[in-house]
């Protein structure tokens, strides 16, 4: 009987529904594979695990307190279960991952604090909705607010800037609030902006960062990374229990190697966002077709007609309709220009044809 694998999605054209779609970027797998060899002391207690940390202390200029989770829920989730009790809430805007993508998570994991969403139209939260949440009510019966959380970038694609983030950070020491960032697509932003990370973070009044790996090339793995080391506290027991503890931890830290000291992380985020603005050009004066938000990271969110998106579906298009109806496309660390070029292509054609 032939064992041969018979060919599935994933040797399909390249699709743009998501940056997940992507698979593991060269620099990453080849950290896993040297990792790969021999054998290595168990639950973080390996040399990977311990140079991956370092990196990262590197790359933000600062004796940070580094640790590796599965994925992005579990990262958000605990890092804001950290910075809560039960009886807190949790400022965000309302089109935030922790509120409108994680299920419930964040709140299971603080054993109950509420998320106190503010009404957002480009995904970003203002100091002065921070404030009127804060001060809304202060009376025993209502959760006390504890932490503001951020997503960078945002969900819609929009990318705090370093001034915006510094006002942030003064309205929550206004009200001694703890600031959180979902850095997801952390690296997209920082490609961006141009701009070093501690900047963008520590040296603008951020206490912990969930840095994203698996949109930026690796297989699985976020690391969480408090800067205000206090609220640290007694996390790694936090993750054992939530079971985010990996047995070969080498495997989850050893990518991270790969990344940060080729400066891998880095080219892959301003490719998948030179990506981006490729389609945006490409797609500028489509009669009917508008782009919904400024495109600042590796995402482009396009309005259009139903009839035109049920058109480039049928040419076998994927793609999620978002936050206020619009079709999302989203570019990783391998994104292929000429394949931007056909979709653009195509997506012009279904509009015309729709005229």
């Amino acid at each position: 009987m032939s064992t041969a694998i018979s060919p599935s999605t994933a040797s399909a054209e390249q699709q743009f529904g998501s940056d997940n779609y992507a698979g593991i970027c060269p620099e990453a797998w080849a950290a896993m594979d040297e990792a790969n060899r021999g054998f290595a002391p168990a639950y973080g207690d390996d040399i990977w695990t311990e140079r991956a940390a370092d990196a990262f202390r590197k790359l933000f200029d600062t004796n940070c307190d580094v640790f590796f989770v599965f994925n992005g829920t579990a990262a958000n989730s605990l890092a804001l279960a950290s910075l809560c009790q039960s009886y807190h809430s949790v400022i965000c805007a309302d089109s935030s991952h922790v509120e409108t993508d994680e299920c419930g998570a964040p709140e299971f994991f603080s054993n109950g604090s509420k998320l106190l969403a503010a009404q957002s139209d480009d995904g970003k939260i203002l100091p002065e909705q921070i404030h009127e949440l804060a001060i809304k009510r202060q009376d025993i019966h209502y959760p006390k607010p504890r932490v503001v959380t951020i997503t960078q970038s945002t969900e819609t694609g929009r990318v705090y800037t370093t001034a915006e983030t510094r006002a942030i950070a003064l309205a929550c020491k206004a009200h001694s609030l703890s600031l959180h960032m979902d850095g997801a697509r952390f690296a997209n932003a920082c490609a961006f902006l141009n701009e070093s990370p501690a900047e963008m973070t520590w040296k603008s009044g951020v206490d912990v960062l969930c840095f994203g790996g698996t949109k930026n090339g690796m297989a699985v793995g976020e690391a969480v990374i408090f800067f205000n080391r206090k609220l640290s506290e007694d996390f790694d027991y936090r993750c054992k229990q939530a079971g985010q503890l990996a047995s070969k931890m080498r495997f989850l830290s050893a990518p991270w190697v790969g990344m940060l000291e080729t400066g891998a992380w880095l080219r892959n985020a301003r490719h998948a966002n030179a990506a981006a603005q490729h389609l945006a050009q490409q797609i500028e004066g489509i009669p009917g077709v508008q782009i919904a938000s400024p495109v600042e990271a590796n995402g482009v969110f396009i309005l259009t007609t139903e009839q035109v998106l049920d058109k480039l579906k049928a040419r076998g298009w994927r793609f999620y309709t978002f936050i206020g109806g619009a079709a999302r496309f989203m570019f990783a660390w391998d994104a292929n220009l000429k394949r931007v070029d056909e979709l653009a292509r195509d997506l012009r054609e279904c509009a015309l044809s729709n005229g």
